[in-house]
């Protein structure tokens, strides 16, 4: 993770969580005028738009006041949804058993892109099953995961 997410981590995830959500999530890309900074909250029984809303105007005031990031940037706060980011390894082990996809930041084995059954944890890596091979992917080298929705 790197230091301005950790940074904003630090300083936002406390806010989310005093008004009574779950910080499931940070994500931040800096992209000069096109930077993003969104925040995926949850709470028992799903998220709904005022959720969103209360949380995008307690942190954005808190950003105005702390101006932890330098440039412009968009604000989004939403829920996890469907195809829900995955960002720690307590939230891999909670998703046992689902379809995944996963990209790391560098090559492992070979590749960068794996999607199969996200078989579990071993202590900091997240198992993955792709066809018939089993991937233990360090948790500190992916990029982006997200659960595959099934329709059954």
């Amino acid at each position: 993770m790197s230091s301005k997410l950790e940074q904003l981590q630090a300083l936002l995830a406390p806010v989310v969580v005093a008004l009574g959500y779950e910080c499931w999530g940070i994500e931040f890309s800096a992209q000069g005028r096109h930077s993003m900074l969104r925040i995926y909250i949850d709470k028992e029984g799903g998220v709904l738009v005022d959720d969103c809303a209360i949380v995008s105007r307690q942190v954005s005031g808190i950003l105005d006041v702390e101006d932890p990031i330098a440039a412009e940037y968009t604000l989004e706060v939403s829920s996890p949804g469907m195809e829900r980011p995955l960002f720690t390894i307590e939230q891999f082990a909670k998703y046992a058993g689902d379809q995944v996809k996963i990209r790391l930041r560098s090559p492992f084995e070979g590749r960068r892109n794996f999607q199969g059954l996200l078989r579990g944890v071993e202590e900091q890596d997240v198992v993955v099953q792709v066809d018939d091979h089993e991937f233990l992917l360090p948790i500190d080298m992916i990029d982006k995961a997200n659960i595959i929705p099934s329709f059954d």
